[in-house]
């Protein structure tokens, strides 16, 4: 499994903020991507920093996904007014989650 890292910054979130507002609609574009696993979005709602972790199947379809995956992060940027720091990418090693 490979992981794309994307850390934004925009400004603070208010407690009361809702985050999950436009994520299904941003999911839904992602979930489309031939070898989509999942994803994660960590927002520290003082700062206004956040990233997002995409989860895909393999190297291959992380990278065949890069062209609409930038799209959709520039789009939902934009309309979030955050900027895009960096976007990272990594072999995931292990994963564990109790659920």
């Amino acid at each position: 499994m490979f992981a794309r890292l994307s850390t934004y910054q925009g400004s603070p979130v208010p407690p009361e903020g809702d985050l999950a507002a436009l994520s299904e609609a941003i999911v839904q574009q992602v979930q489309e991507l031939p070898g989509f696993v999942g994803v994660y979005y960590l927002v520290d709602r003082a700062t206004g920093q956040a990233r997002s972790m995409t989860l895909w199947q393999d190297e291959q379809t992380m990278r065949a996904s890069e062209e609409r995956a930038h799209e959709i992060r520039e789009q939902t940027a934009q309309r979030e007014g955050q900027r895009i720091v960096s976007v990272e990418r990594f072999e995931v090693a292990f994963s564990h989650l109790n659920t």
